[in-house]
């Protein structure tokens, strides 16, 4: 068919293309699927009544998979925490120690001379109640 204006095209021409587009109805594709639900084991009502099963099986693997985020969410969180309690863990034993090399008599001295305080140089007396003793 050439390119040709419609008023030269005879009427009987389009009629048959017509015909035969609506005589051409639609096939399956004939592929490996198609053939294996039509022909195969499993047919389109056995397919239909094993879904509910295909379904739930569907679901519980979600559900695992979910779980298995879960879980792996919850052990980064651990470690995390671990983490945290051994620098809290740290910074304890770094605290202690500085306390108690500032509670050393030395230290406190050093501290205390700044507010004109001075150490004693006698050792300290035992103060002794002669009634309380008399008593006993």
């Amino acid at each position: 068919m050439t390119n040709r204006l419609r008023t030269e095209i005879p009427e009987e021409e389009t009629s048959e293309l017509i015909v035969e587009e609506k005589s051409a109805k639609k096939e399956i594709p004939d592929n490996f699927l198609t053939q294996f639900l039509t022909n195969g084991f499993i047919s389109a009502d056995k397919a239909i009544k094993a879904l509910p099963f295909v379904l739930y099986i569907a679901l519980l693997g979600m559900i695992y998979i979910g779980n298995r985020h879960l879980a792996e969410k919850n052990i980064r969180d651990i470690d995390k925490l671990n983490k945290e309690v051994k620098e809290l863990s740290y910074g304890y034993k770094v605290t202690k120690a500085d306390l108690a090399y500032k509670s050393t008599l030395t230290e406190v001295a050093k501290r205390v001379d700044t507010l004109g305080i001075k150490e004693s140089l006698q050792p300290p007396q035992k103060i002794v109640d002669k009634e309380a003793t008399d008593g006993n």
